[in-house]
């Protein structure tokens, strides 16, 4: 006997992509995943193309999966997307050092965060 499958999380007009383990800080990603909250997917990818910032494009890369699994799996309209949610959460952190003179070290964080986002299909847009 098998456990029963669990209830969706999400509406039925909601699609979700999760990337987990980018090389960033969580601070620096949200600063990209703030950018594109509330926008129409169209708008946010062209954001993200043009943004200097060098994780825009694994965010870029997440939002059109999100796309994706929304078209493809729950049947929604791509014209029609808006980014409900983009949202970070930490991750695991490499700790090394660096040698510094008489003897001492330093410490070196390199901090590693999950991504989620959300994308909704909107009737009026």
């Amino acid at each position: 006997m098998s456990k029963p499958a669990t209830k969706r999380s999400l509406a039925d007009n909601e699609a979700r992509c999760v990337v987990r383990n980018l090389r960033v800080s969580p601070r620096k990603l949200n600063l990209v995943a703030e950018m594109i909250r509330g926008m129409r997917v169209q708008t946010a990818i062209n954001q993200l193309t043009f943004n200097k910032k060098r994780i825009a494009l694994d965010v870029k890369k997440a939002l059109q999966s999100a796309v994706a699994n929304a078209e493809n799996n729950h049947n929604l309209n791509v014209d029609s997307l808006v980014v409900k949610e983009a949202y970070v959460g930490k991750s695991l952190v490499m700790k090394r050092f660096h040698a510094r003179a008489r003897g001492r070290g330093a410490k070196i964080l390199k901090p590693f965060s999950h991504l989620t986002i959300v994308v909704r299909e909107v009737e009026g847009a």
